[in-house]
C-alpha cells in the first residue's frame, strides 16, 4: 500500500515517523475518567441491567470497537437508582483496569451503541471530551504502537495496574476528521473481511472436532468391520454391537483406589478436550494448587483410570499415561487387564460414556454435578477382544493424527491472518500506510494468498 508524501519524527520510540501533518497529543487531554460498578460475580444476574466488566473485555471475543451481546452480562436495576454515574454513554471507552499479563495492558471496548448499559466491575471508563470521532480512538488503542506506550509504564508480578494516571502518559495520534473517517471506514471494512474469514475458520475447526468425535464414538461402538453379524446391545443410545463383543458393566473393570502420601510427585489435572494432563502444561488455570495441601492428593500410575467427580458429565476424565498426583475430589480407577490401556481411553472418553457420566452423576443446573460411583459402576460398557482393541487404537491413532493435522494448519492460517489484522491496523492508525482511496481488493488478495485452505476430505475405514 502507499505512503503518505511527507514524514517526520514523533519523537515517540514506539511509533517513529508519523505523516508531517498529524498532530501528537497528551491522552489526558481529551477524556474525563469515572469507575464501573463495585459489584462481584454474585450480583450478576439472568437477565436485568446489561453490564461490561473485566473478564468480558479481556475475553477473546473482545474485537474492541464495539460491543457485542457476548460481552454483556446483567445486574438488577436497582443500579440505576443507586450508581447512574456507572452508566455508560455513546463514544465511551471501557478500560480494564488491571491485567494478568503485559499482552493485555490497555484491553478496551468502545461504546458504539446508545443503551442502558453500566461499566462494570474492575472498570475504568475514559469519556471523549472535544474529540469529534472517537472510533478513530478505538481502532488506535488496539495498536502496539499505543499499547506499548502504556506497557512500558506498567508494574507488576501477577497482576498489572491500569490506572487514569499511566493512561495519561500516553500520546495520541490525530490526524484531520476527514482522515479519520477515511482510516476508519477502511478499517471497518477490511477487518470484516477479515473477521468473517476467522470465524469460517473457526467454524472447519469445530466440525473437524465433531467429525474427531463421531469417528471415535462409531468405532468404538461398532467396530472396524461393517459387515460383521451384529446384536442388540441392551443400551438405547447405543443400538447394536457386534454379536461377539462383552457387554460388562464398569464396576467388573475398573476398582477405585486411593493412594495418598505421595507429596513429592508432580501434580496431574483433567482436562475436557485432553484428558489426564499434567498442571504445569495447563496454559489457563483455574485455581493454584500448589498452595494446597497436597497431603490427600490421590496417587495417579499409568493405565488408571482418572474422573474428575463434579465434571465427569462433561467429558472431563482419561486414562493416564503418567505419574502424579491429583485433587481428593477425583475418583482414581485401577483398570483391569482385559482394556488395552489406549483404547479404554478412546472408550471411556467416548460421547456414549460420556452419557453414561451425566445420568450417574446428581446435581441441579448445569455447572457441577457429583458423580455417584455406586451408580455408574452397573452401568455396561463394550469389550472387544483384545487383538480388536488393538486393531481400533491403530486405526484411531491414525485418523485422529489426520485430522489433528488439519486441525493445526488451520490454526496456524488464523494466527497468520490475525497477525496481518494487526499490523493493518496498526500500520493505518499510525500513518505508515496511506488509505485514502484504496481499493480493498488487494487486502482480500493478500488474505487469500497467504491463509487458503487445503480441502479436508477425511473419510471412515
Amino acid at each position: 500500500m502507499k505512503r503518505y508524501p511527507q514524514y517526520r519524527d514523533s519523537g515517540i520510540s514506539w511509533i517513529g515517523e508519523v505523516p508531517v501533518h498529524w498532530k501528537i497529543e497528551p491522552f489526558g487531554r481529551f477524556f474525563q475518567y469515572f469507575k464501573g460498578l463495585s459489584i462481584t460475580k454474585a450480583d450478576l444476574l439472568e437477565d436485568g441491567i446489561p453490564v461490561v466488566s473485566y473478564g468480558q473485555i479481556h475475553a477473546k471475543t473482545n474485537i474492541g470497537t464495539r460491543i457485542t451481546p457476548d460481552l454483556l452480562r446483567f445486574v438488577s436495576s436497582d443500579f440505576l437508582k443507586s450508581d447512574r454515574q456507572s452508566l455508560v454513554k455513546k463514544g465511551d471507552f471501557i478500560f480494564a483496569d488491571t491485567s494478568e499479563d503485559l499482552d493485555g495492558c490497555g484491553n478496551c471496548v468502545f461504546v458504539d451503541q446508545n443503551e442502558t448499559i453500566f461499566a462494570g466491575y474492575h472498570t475504568l471508563v475514559c469519556r471523549p471530551q472535544g474529540i469529534a470521532y472517537a472510533k478513530f480512538l478505538a481502532y488506535q488503542f488496539l495498536s502496539s504502537s499505543w499499547r506499548n506506550q502504556l506497557r512500558e509504564n506498567c508494574n507488576g508480578v501477577k497482576v498489572f495496574s491500569i490506572s487514569r494516571g499511566k493512561l495519561k502518559k500516553t500520546q495520541i495520534l490525530t490526524p484531520p476528521q476527514e482522515e479519520q473517517e477515511a482510516i476508519v471506514d477502511f478499517l471497518d471494512q477490511a477487518t470484516a473481511k477479515i473477521d468473517a474469514f476467522i470465524e469460517l475458520k473457526e467454524v472447519e475447526i469445530e466440525k473437524l472436532g465433531v467429525l474427531k468425535q463421531s469417528i471415535i464414538s462409531h468405532v468404538v461402538t461398532r467396530g472396524l468391520d461393517p459387515n460383521v453379524p451384529m446384536k442388540d446391545s441392551g443400551i438405547s443410545w447405543i443400538g447394536e454391537v457386534p454379536a461377539y463383543w462383552n457387554i460388562r458393566p464398569i464396576g467388573s473393570l475398573a476398582t477405585l483406589k486411593s493412594i495418598c502420601g505421595h507429596i513429592e510427585k508432580e501434580l496431574l489435572s483433567v482436562y475436557l478436550d485432553k484428558g489426564v494432563v499434567r498442571f504445569s502444561d495447563i496454559k489457563e488455570r483455574r485455581t493454584n494448587a500448589t498452595s494446597q495441601d497436597l497431603s490427600k492428593y490421590q496417587l495417579v500410575e499409568p493405565g488408571d483410570f482418572v474422573l474428575n467427580n463434579q465434571q465427569a458429565w462433561r467429558g472431563s476424565v482419561g486414562v493416564s499415561t503418567l505419574t502424579g498426583i491429583v485433587s481428593p475430589a477425583y475418583f482414581v480407577a485401577s483398570l483391569s487387564e482385559d482394556l488395552q490401556t489406549q483404547y479404554a481411553n478412546y472408550l471411556l472418553r467416548s460421547p456414549s460414556m460420556v452419557a453414561n457420566y451425566y445420568i450417574s452423576s446428581k446435581g441441579v443446573g448445569s455447572i457441577q454435578r457429583n458423580l455417584d460411583w455406586q451408580d455408574f459402576k452397573r452401568c455396561s460398557v463394550l469389550v472387544p477382544p483384545k487383538e480388536e482393541q488393538l486393531a481400533i487404537v491403530d486405526f484411531l491413532n491414525r485418523k485422529i493424527q489426520e485430522i489433528d493435522g488439519f486441525i493445526a494448519n488451520i490454526h496456524t492460517q488464523i494466527e497468520k491472518v490475525k497477525i496481518y489484522r494487526q499490523r493493518l491496523i496498526s500500520d493505518a492508525v499510525t500513518g505508515k500506510i496511506d488509505v485514502r482511496n484504496t481499493d480493498l481488493s488487494a487486502g482480500s488478495e493478500i488474505i487469500e494468498k497467504n491463509t487458503k485452505s487445503q480441502q479436508t476430505n477425511i473419510v471412515r475405514g
